[in-house]
């Protein structure tokens, strides 16, 4: 039975295969107190890099160099992070601070753009996505929602949808092309779908403490914590940033 599934492409059953003897042979095995220590590590440095990409929009610089150098040198990253896991603890933090420009370029953005009319856009979405996470925590703690194979299946499946439908939407977006415009639109069927993908990044939440937990049953090896750390920290910022697009639909209505 595959006890690692999960939507987030770097939490795949796969990224365990070949270090599970390898953790059980070793004194140095992955622990939950330790993947939360990376985690926190990585998420302070994003925050580092994000002030850095914030200050510097609103010193009149132009935010889309930090931003392209986010995503691209971010996607560059995670790709080998995902293939190369035994590097994560070099590149994990290097993912952190690439992640950092882009999120902090785009909330500068959002700040920007609704100051006048949602002062504090940014800050709310920030405390909404902490909310979130935690709440999402407690419900796996508590195994209020139970993880099982139904609900794995069912929440990849979602996810694949979403990431593909994103892709094509930004491909039509370069040749000038309108694919979904609804997505973007201030709508009941727009607020709708940012509803539902907010809920589906929320929903990845639990597999990805899942994932954690089997990775500590099964004694993964150490650098595993840094491995699973990146993936939560890509789920965060997924929920991050569809929160402040719903955030800025309702303000737009």
């Amino acid at each position: 039975m595959a006890l690692f599934k999960s939507s987030n492409p770097a939490m795949q059953e796969k990224a365990f295969d070949g270090t599970i003897f390898q953790g059980m042979a070793s004194s140095q095995a992955m622990t939950v107190n330790g993947t939360l220590n990376r985690f926190g590590f990585l998420f302070l440095m994003m925050m580092g890099s994000c002030f850095f990409a914030w200050t510097q929009f609103y010193k009149g610089s132009n935010p889309m160099p930090l931003l392209l150098i986010g995503v691209f040198g971010g996607l560059i990253v995670a790709m080998i992070i995902i293939f190369k896991r035994q590097w994560s603890p070099y590149l994990a933090p290097a993912y952190a601070l690439l992640e950092g420009l882009f999120v902090g370029a785009v909330s500068a953005y959002y700040d920007y753009t609704f100051k006048a009319s949602y002062p504090g856009l940014v800050m709310q979405a920030v405390g909404l996505t902490l909310i979130v996470a935690m709440v999402m925590f407690l419900i796996y703690r508590f195994r209020i929602i139970r993880v099982t194979e139904k609900l794995r299946t069912i929440v990849v499946i979602a996810t694949i949808s979403i990431a593909v439908f994103y892709f094509v939407q930004w491909i039509a977006y370069l040749f000038h092309a309108n694919i979904g415009a609804f997505t973007n639109a201030a709508t009941p069927l727009g607020i709708g779908f940012s509803i539902f993908v907010v809920a589906l990044a929320a929903l990845n939440l639990l597999l990805d403490f899942d994932m954690i937990e089997k990775g500590v049953q099964m004694q993964a090896p150490k650098y595993m914590e840094w491995y699973c750390a990146f993936g939560l920290l890509v789920t965060l910022v997924w929920l991050y940033l569809e929160i402040l697009r719903l955030l800025s639909k309702l303000n737009r209505r």
